[in-house]
């Protein structure tokens, strides 16, 4: 696919918008064209946080997202609000560990992620959204896995730079 148009949705604090900016950064590192929309307001209050990203061979046009190649929804306001945005054919990205609904179209293909249990697993709850881009970067190939990797590094830098490793390894724990 030549134009990826990834929704990130979660609770605020659960880690979507930095996720999108690891897409969007590795993106350009890959000589893409990407676009990143965060959204801002009073969802940044515990309700549900999103943003955008569109990484393309492409010239973007705009970073509006009517109809989505992934969503990946983090808790059941995200599946609730973003699951009908996806087009036919493509994925949804669902945190099975706060996400039990099973309501969902058939027309679409279902990627069931226990991201609070793998995350535990590898030492820190606070990683289930490394956890989750790490499915999602295997799946859907938007970037590689490796160039998430070195985002990452530039990203974990100074009093963050120990959680590098923890991170990295979320990114690959999921199968």
């Amino acid at each position: 696919m030549s134009t990826h148009k990834i929704i990130l949705s979660g609770f605020g604090g659960q880690g979507m918008l930095l996720m999108g900016q690891l897409i969007a950064h590795a993106g350009m590192l890959e000589n893409k064209n990407v676009t990143w929309m965060p959204s801002y307001g009073p969802e940044m209050r515990g309700g549900t946080a999103h943003c955008t990203v569109i990484v393309s061979e492409k010239k973007i046009a705009s970073p509006v997202i009517t109809e989505a190649t992934a969503v990946v929804a983090m808790n059941s306001p995200s599946f609730d609000k973003f699951q009908g945005v996806v087009s036919s054919g493509c994925h949804l990205f669902v945190n099975s560990s706060l996400i039990k609904e099973s309501n969902l179209r058939d027309d679409i293909i279902k990627h069931n992620v226990d991201c609070s249990k793998l995350a535990l697993e590898v030492g820190d709850n606070k990683v289930a959204n490394m956890v989750m881009l790490g499915a999602l970067v295997k799946i859907t190939g938007v970037v590689s896995l490796s160039t998430v990797e070195n985002v990452l590094a530039e990203f974990f830098t100074g009093p963050k730079e120990k959680m590098l490793p923890l991170n990295k390894h979320a990114l690959s724990v999921w199968e």
